[in-house]
């Protein structure tokens, strides 16, 4: 499996279970009634699911945290599963898609770059989740990730349109680089601010710190799209 250090492409380890955080935000004044939270399901690969991280530490628990600092009710349930590709989350969605399920994030792509997939395959693949979780009368935040330069330039324009092609015909929330904060860096300032795990393609600690900083903003515009009551 080649590793594509300069986009920092995910590299896939062992698949993960499935598990759940629950994340609150308190208000000071008080309500005359609470909503329920709103629940979101983050369907995606090892970044998603946290790998190399301690549970605390991944994706998920720090976008839930940054969730309630910022005042929303959230509960995520974590459907990362390491070495998922498009096809792999296309084959689990729809048993994903629990009836508290309010919206969705897919963070799907990078095993089908890490293996050479063709894009028409990917495309195919995340048109069904899409179709599916709209089916259901879902929003959906559709986080990308583009491809390298090593397939040639005609599989990287095929590629790197997936995202806002589809993010539109589904009225999608759109991310079109997961890990564009870190990426955007130098390799002298990934280093310099411990930003990458050992492995130089999973983000640490503080990288995935600076992912959600993009990220979370992008989980609002969702929240704000899921229908009230």
């Amino acid at each position: 499996m080649r590793i594509f250090r300069k986009c920092l492409s995910f590299a896939y380890g062992v698949r993960g279970a499935v598990s759940k955080l629950v994340v609150a935000a308190f208000i000071a004044a008080p309500l005359p009634a609470m909503a329920a939270p709103v629940t979101v399901l983050a369907l995606g690969d090892s970044l998603t699911q946290g790998y190399g991280l301690a549970p605390e530490e991944g994706l998920v628990p720090a976008l839930g945290r940054w969730l309630a600092e910022n005042g929303a009710e959230v509960e995520l349930i974590n459907a990362g599963v390491s070495g998922d590709t498009t096809a792999g989350g296309r084959a689990r969605v729809a048993w994903s898609l629990t009836p508290e399920v309010d919206a969705v994030i897919v963070e799907l792509g990078g095993n089908d770059l890490l293996r050479g997939l063709p894009p028409e395959e990917a495309r195919a693949n995340l048109d069904a989740i899409l179709s599916e979780v709209s089916g259901r009368g879902l929003p959906t935040l559709l986080v990308g990730l583009p491809a390298p330069g090593n397939y040639g330039p005609r599989y990287k324009a095929d590629f790197d349109a997936i995202w806002p092609e589809l993010a539109a015909k589904y009225d999608a929330v759109l991310l079109p680089n997961l890990l564009a904060p870190i990426a955007e860096l130098s390799p002298r300032d990934r280093a310099g601010r411990n930003l990458m795990q050992d492995d130089n393609i999973h983000p640490a600690p503080a990288g995935v710190a600076l992912v959600i900083e993009a990220l979370g903003p992008k989980v609002l515009e969702l929240l704000a799209k899921v229908p009230a009551g």
